[in-house]
């Protein structure tokens, strides 16, 4: 089975950055996108960044200009670097991706904890 394993969470204070990797098990061209989403508890899931299957990348409003998306292939990692952290980015941080040849086949990483101190 495909596993995604992300790493990079901290806490830190408001203004800092901080960069989430994620990293799998197999060569990132498996994916037709990969996703970064973050939970809080009692709220429904938010997607804050897609690399979709062309390069492009796409960000939720509320990280946009904050957060940039990249990838090393050599290493199956893609990267989430976070800048000028808010206390509201205070979340659990998923990793998401979509098979590039299995319609309706996702895998989901763990999740890594960020904390933002104001």
């Amino acid at each position: 089975q495909v596993v995604l394993m992300e790493s990079g969470g901290a806490s830190v204070q408001s203004g800092e950055s901080l960069r989430l990797s994620c990293v799998a098990s197999v060569s990132l061209f498996r994916f037709s996108a990969i996703d970064w989403y973050r939970e809080r508890p009692g709220e429904q899931r938010e997607l804050v960044a897609t690399l979709g299957s062309g390069g492009s990348a796409n960000y939720s409003d509320s990280v946009q200009g904050r957060f940039t998306l990249s990838r090393r292939d050599a290493k199956n990692t893609v990267y989430l670097q976070m800048d000028s952290l808010k206390p509201e980015d205070t979340a659990v941080y998923r990793c998401h991706a979509a098979d590039a040849y299995y319609r309706d086949t996702e895998y989901w990483g763990q999740g890594t904890q960020v904390t933002v101190s104001s």
